[in-house]
């Protein structure tokens, strides 16, 4: 690497290389992103908390372990010594945990939660926690307490949420990865607007002990990365997975054995397809015209239930947000603390009756059955769709117009997401492209339970064959 700058947006694959050669130290790219965060998160607010003292230490003990004397070096694997952030929901011992919220604005936990453990144990630097939409319920980040965060691809725009913060710091290199949350496409979403990599696992793989709760039938916790190979190193010690499994990153190693001979893709055309801008769209058929030339094929699949399921979604989300905010003693005795929007979400929750929310659990079990029989007569691997129907709003646009017709910001945000979330299964999103403003467009693929494989699989094959993209944002 020439220039701090391609240190920077290096992957986490390269730089792991280059420990190991002794080309360069944890200690020094632990550094290099501090300094980084100091000069550039004032314009983009990715970051609330910073742990300077602790990255360093922590980076000084993985220099140790990696570059020590023989009989004394300890390698814990890729993610070893590698600075990474954390989303503001994901409790760390010692350190604020906010949740983006004024409410929790002075918490600090006694205790780690279970990822930031592993991710720990793994050797992972910590260098801070991320700005988030209030209690991860939204998707633009607009965060009333904190401030918005900032689109690094045009700081007038949205990065998406709720882990805005997260995939901001990623595409803008003040990180090598993040770990966001994902309820609705709270993952996915600020990948595609941010031009990164975001990964939702399998409803339950990963231990969400110890996270700010959303809905807890909806929760799972995800790495935003800069590339598939660096989502599965991440991923591959947060998910539970048997020893008979191989592991995920087996699966993105071009050239190396295939888990299956040939990807067989769905297009799931009649809901997914009905609203989408004219940029989206047509960098989308260019991602499915790579994807025919990696050796996927593609066939359309009807999927079931998709119109039925968006209020079931609303239902379940509604519902069980309230509930924990009422047992935690927040609402409504601090009501006049959340955000406008949060708390009329909020609100919404006290209006949803016990029978419209188990019909809502029912229509969700339902929609699991009938999305994995239309996945297995259909013979397909996964779904591929856009990951969002449009690129970055700006900020505070609450309407978008797609073809001549006005939609609710958030709702097109959300629309293509929330089925993966209902339905428990894997999804990721890979940018695929650029509007004509220069803005990020993602494609999604979504699997069935306990396909992650697959689909970084299929997604490493598109990025293989995918032409090269700018890979970081011009920021001053």
């Amino acid at each position: 690497m020439s220039t701090d700058t391609e240190l920077a947006f290096a992957s986490i694959t390269q730089i792991a290389a280059l420990f190991r050669k002794r080309k360069v130290s944890p200690v020094e790219v632990t550094r290099l992103m501090l300094k980084r965060i100091e000069r550039l998160n004032p314009q983009l607010n990715a970051y609330i908390t910073v742990c300077a003292e602790q990255a360093l230490a922590q980076a000084k003990q993985a220099e140790a372990e990696l570059l020590g004397r023989r009989g004394k070096k300890r390698d814990r694997g890729p993610l070893h010594g590698i600075p990474i952030s954390l989303k503001d929901n994901i409790c760390t011992k010692g350190v604020k945990t906010t949740a983006g919220s004024r409410i929790l604005r002075d918490y600090v936990p006694m205790r780690d939660a279970a990822i930031v453990k592993q991710l720990c144990e793994a050797g992972a630097v910590i260098l801070g926690k991320t700005n988030m939409h209030e209690f991860a319920y939204g998707v633009t980040s607009n965060n009333p307490h904190f401030g918005p965060v900032h689109n690094p691809w045009d700081l007038d725009r949205i990065p998406g949420g709720s882990s805005g913060g997260s995939a901001a710091a990623v595409a803008a290199g003040l990180c090598y990865g993040s770990i966001g949350t994902d309820t609705g496409g709270s993952i996915r979403i600020p990948a595609a607007l941010c031009g990164v990599v975001g990964l939702k696992p399998t409803f339950g793989v990963v231990n969400v002990d110890g996270v700010v709760p959303l809905s807890p039938r909806l929760d799972c916790i995800g790495p935003l990365v800069r590339s598939v190979r660096d989502a599965a190193l991440i991923a591959e010690p947060l998910i539970a997975r048997s020893k008979a499994q191989p592991p995920l990153r087996r699966a993105t190693r071009a050239g190396k054995r295939k888990i299956r001979p040939k990807i067989r893709m769905g297009l799931p055309r009649d809901f997914f397809f009905k609203i989408v801008s004219v940029d989206v769209q047509y960098a989308f058929n260019q991602a499915l015209r790579l994807l025919e030339r990696s050796g996927a094929t593609f066939v359309e699949v009807p999927v079931p239930l998709l119109h039925e399921t968006e209020d079931a979604g609303n239902q379940i989300a509604w519902a069980e947000a309230t509930y924990y905010h009422q047992q935690a003693g927040w609402f409504p005795a601090h009501a006049a603390d959340y955000g406008e929007d949060v708390r009329k979400r909020i609100e919404l929750g006290t209006k949803v009756a016990a029978t419209a929310y188990l019909q809502a659990l029912e229509m969700r079990a339902l929609f699991i059955q009938q999305l994995h029989m239309a996945l297995h007569d259909a013979n397909v691997d996964a779904l591929a769709f856009p990951t969002t129907p449009i690129a970055a709003p700006l900020i505070g646009e609450e309407t978008t117009v797609v073809s001549g017709e006005k939609h609710p910001t958030r709702a097109l945000l959300l629309r293509l997401n929330r089925p993966a979330n209902l339905a428990g299964v894997p999804a990721i999103s890979v940018p695929c492209g650029f509007t004509n403003e220069g803005l990020p467009v993602a494609l999604q693929l979504m699997g069935a339970v306990g396909d992650e494989s697959v689909l970084l699989q299929a997604a490493a094959a598109f990025e293989k064959v995918r032409p090269g993209l700018p890979k970081f944002p011009n920021l001053a």
